[in-house]
């Protein structure tokens, strides 16, 4: 055998496989363009799949042109679904871990790790929150705002837990963010749809942390990353 009969393996991330069978049924004119598609609930329980799974699909096919997601009405088929099948937009999904799956595992870690930073934080660190907290107000004031200071805010916080361990983890959700293209774009949509790092949930997290306070730190940081979660799905519409 050839060694140029051998096929490079590719492992699909779970997201790409769903939408790999929406594009298939849109294919078969199972969905034909302009109509519009079931809701987020709906696809998650047909497809055995989480929402969060499928909130990914959705954002992948709509990069790449086969979906249009029309924020307060629903999703459509694209009038121009079939000429761009096949010819997807060109993502970065090997690294491509979307922006809900990563906020879910966030919302998992930091709020326990926010309430072990509570028991541990210096002065000294409580003032650098504060002053990373002004660099964020600057920073989305420019045009083109990045996540920069919104990045140094949640790393100070996990080396304020003194667990390498914890910061590793966190360093490595942020260095995945900024590496998929699909977030990357997905980033980029809401920004223009007015999603911003809220100013005043940062501050009530720095205000618990300062009273050293477990459990006031974690759940501030779980009201912070469930916000996040939720104005971003606005994307989507109400009623998915």
């Amino acid at each position: 055998m050839g060694i140029s009969q051998f096929k490079t393996i590719k492992t699909d991330r779970l997201y790409v496989k769903v939408a790999d069978q929406l594009n298939n049924l849109i294919e078969n004119d199972v969905f034909k363009p302009g109509e519009r598609f079931p809701s987020e609930r709906e696809l998650a329980e047909k497809l055995g799949v989480s929402r969060p799974t499928i909130r990914e699909a959705m954002i992948y096919l709509e990069i790449s042109g086969v979906i249009e997601i029309r924020t307060g009405s629903g999703i459509y088929v694209a009038h121009q679904a079939k000429k761009v099948m096949g010819q997807q937009a060109e993502l970065d999904v090997s690294q491509g871990i979307g922006l809900f799956e990563s906020l879910e595992m966030r919302y998992i870690l930091e709020p326990e790790m926010c309430a072990l930073a509570a028991a541990r934080i210096t002065d000294e660190q409580i003032a650098e929150l504060r002053a990373i907290i002004q660099e964020m107000v600057v920073e989305e004031k420019s045009p083109n705002p990045a996540e920069n200071a919104d990045r140094k805010f949640h790393l100070a916080i996990a080396k304020a837990s003194q667990n390498e361990a914890i910061y590793e983890s966190i360093n490595w959700l942020w260095e995945l963010r900024v590496k998929s293209g699909i977030n990357s774009e997905f980033l980029k949509k809401i920004r223009k749809e007015g999603v911003h790092p809220s100013i005043e949930e940062h501050i009530k997290i720095v205000n618990a942390l300062e009273q050293r306070n477990p459990d006031k730190a974690r759940t501030a940081m779980k009201v912070h990353i469930e916000s996040s979660t939720d104005n971003a799905a606005e994307h989507f519409g109400r009623d998915a």
